[in-house]
């Protein structure tokens, strides 16, 4: 008896022992009943036994042992994920189902095989292939649908707490308006401000990472723009948040060309801010602005300590960046936040590209590099021998 025929012949016991495993597991709720239980087993079952009996060739057989088989069709592994996680179980919870229904086709087989069966090999790596690829449907599955429960639950968040920032946010404006307002009290009115703005460009960037995850990216709308006064405005703004940092600024007369202007502060801001929170505190930060032929370059240099080199591939992915271990290694750089990635995604929509370079004696220094002349269908080119001359 081939392997196929077995399985479809001792479905029964099989799935029974699927329930009773799947009966041990504690999960949150109502314990489930015994059709929850033996949710898809069966129907997987049949669906593994259909794949033993169909032919295979060497090359197809290599693709799937590479995890090239996996199905882009719903499946019935992909919908046990759904239920499952729906149920409460964990990840591990539902790897471990498959590993129990994998010990169970086995320990029942080679009884079979020991008291005389016809064995075949083949048939033995052609079902753990069968069942590999099922697990891989169903920790694809169930781990998309996290990342869009994820991605819906941040977006809600950011959303719901922009209100009450904004009303905090006109509440400590107000006050540093008024004229009798005495100097403790002023100081406060300023202490408020600054930190909720604070606050809500951290939901802004939440929003912008979200949005990266469920869209096709952050958007930006470019339009012909000179962005020397925009930086300048950031670099002023910075001081004003940072009194006891020196920031330089070295900037051309005019930088014209297409760009968002709204994203681009965001860079400007998450770049000048980060370099003054994670710079030494006594050399000065130095923002530089300048324009070639055909690009814009803004790059922000700060002394302190270099980035941990292991960390710099992944500088600007906050979830390949961060662990709880490389907070202890790498200190404050194992944890930026959402910034760098955040300008990362509007550099990159603008057709331009970051660069970083850190050493403990030459400091760390962002460079951002932007095309002059990515312009919109709608958009006139831009003369690239006036941006060189300043526009004249």
């Amino acid at each position: 008896m081939r392997l196929s025929e077995f399985i479809l012949e001792n479905i029964e016991p099989i799935v029974q022992e699927w329930e009773n495993f799947a009966r041990t597991m504690d999960t949150p709720g109502k314990p489930l009943d015994t059709a929850a239980l033996r949710d898809h087993a069966e129907l997987m079952l049949r669906t593994i036994a259909a794949d033993l009996r169909t032919e295979q060739s060497a090359q197809e057989q290599i693709n799937k042992s590479q995890g090239h088989g996996v199905s882009k069709d719903k499946t019935a592994a992909k919908t046990h994920a759904m239920t499952r996680l729906m149920s409460g179980f964990t990840i591990d919870q539902l790897v471990s189902e498959f590993r129990a229904l994998r010990a169970s086709v086995i320990r029942h087989w080679m009884r079979q095989v020991e008291a005389g069966a016809q064995f075949q090999a083949q048939d033995m790596i052609r079902f753990n292939e069968a069942i590999d690829q099922a697990l891989s449907e169903s920790i694809n599955s169930y781990a998309e649908a996290v990342q869009a429960s994820r991605n819906v639950f941040l977006g809600i968040l950011g959303h719901d707490l922009r209100t009450p920032l904004s009303a905090i946010l006109l509440g400590a404006d107000v006050l540093l308006r008024m004229d009798e307002l005495g100097a403790r009290p002023t100081k406060i009115a300023s202490r408020i401000y600054s930190s909720v703005k604070r606050a809500s460009q951290i939901v802004g960037d939440l929003l912008d990472f979200t949005r990266s995850q469920v869209g096709p990216g952050i958007p930006v709308k470019k339009v012909v723009v000179d962005i020397s006064p925009i930086c300048e405005r950031i670099v002023d703004e910075s001081r004003t948040v940072y009194p006891d940092t020196d920031i330089h600024l070295n900037s051309v007369g005019r930088a014209i060309g297409h760009f968002d202007g709204d994203r681009l502060e965001q860079v400007f801001s998450n770049l000048i801010n980060n370099a003054v929170q994670h710079g030494d505190g006594r050399d000065p930060v130095t923002v530089t602005l300048e324009v070639t032929a055909d690009k814009l370059l803004f790059s922000v240099h700060n002394s302190g300590s270099a980035i941990a080199q292991d960390i710099l591939p992944f500088i600007f992915n906050p979830m390949g960046r961060y662990s709880p271990q490389s907070s202890i290694d790498h200190g404050p750089y194992s944890s930026l936040g959402l910034g760098l990635f955040i300008a990362d995604q509007i550099v990159g929509a603008h057709g331009g590209r970051i660069e970083v370079s850190s050493e403990n004696k030459a400091g760390t220094k962002f460079v951002v590099a932007l095309p002059l002349n990515s312009a919109e269908p709608d958009q006139p080119p831009v003369d690239s021998r006036k941006l060189a001359s300043g526009g004249k």
